[in-house]
């Protein structure tokens, strides 16, 4: 696509610290981190968002990013990892290419990834696991 970001990276129009790349994906240092570390699992072909990708090639993206998870880990020493995915400007999605946010956890860091928990209806649980599970 001509005007995403994402696309521009992985053509290499737009520089970037990579840390991986082969023919379907790059992974590559975010410029605004949320912490030391933080990097982003893209596929170079362009998919708006999950909903867009097919499950192989996100399998194969995410089998991919366990790996860099690991590297990170062993390198950076952290204690922790978040792997984050947005979905749509109402999941907080920016950058509207599929990718895999890796980052980095550590004692005193000031990353936030919460929200507030809700109280499900067993019932209601029930009713959306058999309309759901309809479709796979």
């Amino acid at each position: 696509m001509d005007n995403c970001i994402f696309c521009k990276i992985a053509a290499g129009e737009i520089p970037s610290t990579t840390i991986y790349e082969d023919e379907e994906f790059r992974v590559f240092f975010d410029i605004n981190p949320a912490s030391k570390g933080h990097c982003l699992v893209i596929p170079k072909q362009h998919y708006d968002n999950v909903f867009e990708i097919d499950g192989e090639k996100a399998g194969r993206l995410f089998a991919l990013a366990t790996r860099v998870a690991r590297n990170l880990k062993q390198e950076l020493n952290c204690e922790g990892m978040n792997i984050v995915q947005n979905n749509g400007t109402i999941a907080g999605q920016t950058v509207f290419h599929f990718h895999l946010h890796l980052i980095p956890r550590y004692t005193g860091d000031q990353v936030r990834v919460e929200w507030h928990p809700g109280q499900a209806d067993p019932e209601e649980l029930a009713k959306l696991a058999e309309a759901v599970g309809r479709g796979l």
